[in-house]
């Protein structure tokens, strides 16, 4: 009987705790979920400004149980989401990995009923290029280095100007009789007429403008609706709800162009990475440099492609939408 009665008071004690454990859950809404991490991946440097963003680095993230993967865009970002059934307590593996840079691991343990909430920066050792690399030769000197590139605006020009007279039309002080149209007030019988103008192709109308400069004035009223705006086309219509009323029309006509201007800039140099931003309407960028002394234009094309450093483009964002871009030397030269 004594054995039975300690199994049935394990038993029960077991029951008990496992009742606790989950009315602790319930009550602070902690269930299985999936969990959110981003982060960012730099080069580790004991500068922050040598501390380059490392792109196509390969993110994982497991809790033993789940995966989940992301590769780090070109500002170094990365998200990625274990699916559901992380449990409280649970620990996750974060590992990044990337061909020239030593591996990254980072265990995380989740807080009883708290998610992650903390931005991971995974600082990556790169890989020691052998001595040998540097010794056999000496390096390039790149030097005087400067940015050039197209800029496209459009702008217009001022060709001239357009004007036009209309009439409407009236009876006198005619009662309405609730027959369209009608004066604003409703009382009075009107009559309505429009005209219409064009600018031609390629040409806008701007600072319209339309009144009435002759008759009974006081009763008439003007839509400015179809020209307000302006554009290739204009429309004023006007109602008149007297005698005959005469109407101008005037615009100003322009015409637009593309003008493209060449710019120049210079890049910030850090130890052995030169930084550069464009605005969003560059075309044709090109790097001007002398390479011991020799000058020499390197085209960037869409490639990016430099004999002397590698670079990398990305978006600077939802702002001003300019492009950001970064060029390392390669091992033979140095600035």
């Amino acid at each position: 009987m004594r054995p039975r009665k300690i199994f049935m008071w394990i038993a029960g004690a077991g029951a008990l705790i496992a009742c606790i454990t989950i009315f602790w859950l319930r009550a602070h809404h902690w269930k299985p979920r999936s969990i959110i991490l981003q982060g960012a991946v730099i080069r580790s440097d004991t500068d922050p400004r040598k501390q380059l963003p490392i792109a196509d680095a390969e993110v994982t993230a497991t809790d033993g149980a789940s995966n989940a993967n992301a590769q780090s865009d070109a500002s170094g970002y990365f998200k990625l989401e274990l699916g559901a059934g992380v449990w409280p307590n649970s620990v996750i593996t974060l590992s990044v990995r990337h061909p020239d840079y030593q591996p990254f691991d980072l265990t995380i343990q989740l807080r009883l009923g708290q998610a992650p909430n903390k931005l991971y920066i995974a600082a990556l050792k790169p890989i020691s290029v052998p001595a040998s690399a540097d010794s056999h030769h000496p390096r390039s000197v790149v030097s005087n280095v400067r940015i050039r590139y197209t800029v496209n605006i459009q702008t217009d020009t001022n060709i001239g100007s357009a004007a036009k007279t209309f009439q409407v039309v009236g009876h006198g002080a005619v009662p309405c009789d609730h027959q369209s149209p009608c004066s604003p007030d409703g009382h009075w019988s009107a009559s309505r007429d429009s005209v219409t103008l064009d600018a031609g192709s390629g040409n806008v109308f701007r600072n319209v403008r339309a009144s009435c400069i002759a008759g009974p004035c006081p009763f008439t009223q003007i839509d400015s609706s179809g020209f307000a705006g302006g554009g290739r086309t204009i429309t004023a219509s006007a109602l008149d709800w007297s005698s005959t009323a005469t109407f101008l029309l005037e615009a100003e006509v322009f015409h637009d162009n593309i003008d493209s201007s060449e710019r120049e800039s210079y890049p910030v140099i850090f130890d052995r990475t030169l930084d550069f931003t464009l605005p969003p309407t560059q075309e044709g960028v090109s790097i001007e440099a002398e390479i011991n002394g020799t000058p020499m234009v390197f085209p960037l094309g869409p490639d990016l492609y430099l004999s002397w450093a590698d670079c990398t483009a990305r978006s600077n964002g939802e702002g001003d939408k300019s492009t950001v871009y970064q060029c390392e030397l390669k091992p033979d030269y140095r600035f």
